[in-house]
């Protein structure tokens, strides 16, 4: 059931499609009020138009909220594409997963099934048993103006979220937000357990996809239940392919081996769930695209390095604890593969320092902040993060 919900929030449907059924609904209950009260009568400053009236509002309301539905589609498709191009195609997850422009799509929708489903409750002619749901249409025509004023803010958001510092600024505070909740400041900084020797009991996936999500919890409780030791094979991010090994178990009695597959959840492409290497992952991306050739843009790899000199700064100011679990006695329950301080740091800096050994502002900024990171780190990751310094140091008198 959980991953059944974090697909549909992913999915750039699920809300358009949610507010679409609520206007159907609205529009049958509030027909239904029309037909029980008299509304020309009990609410004089609602529509007072005839039924040719209602239907030439209802009628233009209709053509115009589709057409309007297809111009913000059509400017969320090249937002789309203009992002994909300029900064990184890990990014247009971020933007389909925006709940502004998911809103907006799903007002304009609702506003066009609502005024589909009121004009069918109007009947008859202006001479002959006209029936006219004043209450419905008068709301319709607040839809409209709701529509309005939802496409201006519209304009406003989509010309903000192109900006580079907005992208860059989005991926680094979700991020940080993820980072918080798998490292959190005050972690008990035990030593990690040793995975049991042996091979164990190997259970193989029997799909392909990207490891997502590894629901500790729920593993957790089987090695309980089951007095074994569960070992999580690939790491947060990597790809597993069919057949592969995904989970190991240590025990005499291991539990189901589908229940152990539905703890793990694989899907299409990475994500920022569990993956805090992922947020630096697409903050390198767009340093790489700035920095190459055709778009040489070292002020935006400069935007792109300030992020990650926060995100860097809080991790080596803080333990990284091994995401294991320990039963009531103790000793090793879950075991799942997670990235050192080591790992993340030369995925943030080596690749950024390569593209951009010829960009004298690159190269200063890196080492500005390894200076102040390895002032401000905890003294076990001091000796790295003078090992990378040195580095790069070496690589600017190469220059």
């Amino acid at each position: 059931m959980k991953g059944i919900w974090l697909r549909l929030r992913d999915e750039f449907w699920a809300i358009p499609l949610l507010c679409a059924l609520l206007a159907l609904a609205l529009g049958i209950v509030l027909g239904g009020i029309d037909r029980s009260l008299d509304t020309s009568r009990e609410l004089p400053l609602f529509f007072g138009g005839g039924p040719e009236g209602a239907r030439a509002l209802l009628t233009a309301v209709i053509t115009a909220m589709i057409s309007f539905t297809g111009l913000v589609f059509s400017i969320t498709i090249v937002v789309l594409q203009l992002t994909s191009s300029q900064f990184s195609p890990r990014v247009i997850r971020t933007f389909l997963r925006d709940r502004f422009i998911q809103l907006a799509l799903g007002v304009f929708v609702a506003t066009f099934v609502y005024g589909m489903v009121v004009l069918r409750s109007v009947h008859g002619t202006a001479g002959h048993q006209p029936e006219v749901p004043q209450l419905a249409i008068t709301v319709a025509f607040m839809f409209v103006l709701a529509s309005v004023v939802v496409f201006l803010f519209y304009i406003h958001h989509i010309a903000q979220s192109i900006r580079a510092a907005t992208i860059i600024t989005r991926i680094g505070d979700d991020t940080r937000e993820l980072l918080e909740q798998r490292h959190p400041a005050d972690a008990d900084p035990a030593g990690a357990l040793s995975r049991p020797a042996g091979t164990g009991h190997e259970v193989a996936s029997v799909s392909l996809g990207v490891v997502c999500e590894v629901d500790d919890a729920v593993l957790r409780r089987l090695a309980e239940q089951h007095g074994c030791v569960v070992c999580v094979i690939p790491a947060m991010g990597a790809f597993v392919p069919a057949g592969a090994p995904l989970v190991r178990v240590f025990g005499d009695d291991p539990p189901r081996d589908g229940d152990l597959r539905s703890a793990v959840t694989l899907g299409d492409e990475r994500s920022l769930d569990q993956d805090v290497g992922f947020g630096l992952r697409q903050l390198v991306d767009i340093a790489e695209r700035a920095l190459s050739p055709g778009i040489n843009d070292p002020s935006t790899a400069v935007q792109v390095v300030d992020q990650l000199h926060d995100i860097l700064r809080r991790l080596c100011t803080r333990p990284i604890v091994p995401r294991q679990h320990r039963a009531d006695d103790g000793a090793l329950a879950v075991d799942v593969p997670q990235p050192a301080f080591a790992d993340y740091l030369d995925l943030a800096v080596d690749e950024i320092a390569h593209w951009g050994s010829d960009s004298d502002r690159v190269m200063r900024r890196l080492e500005t902040m390894l200076e102040d990171l390895r002032s401000a780190a905890r003294s076990e990751h001091r000796p790295v993060l003078m090992g990378k310094l040195q580095a790069i140091h070496r690589a600017g008198d190469e220059r």
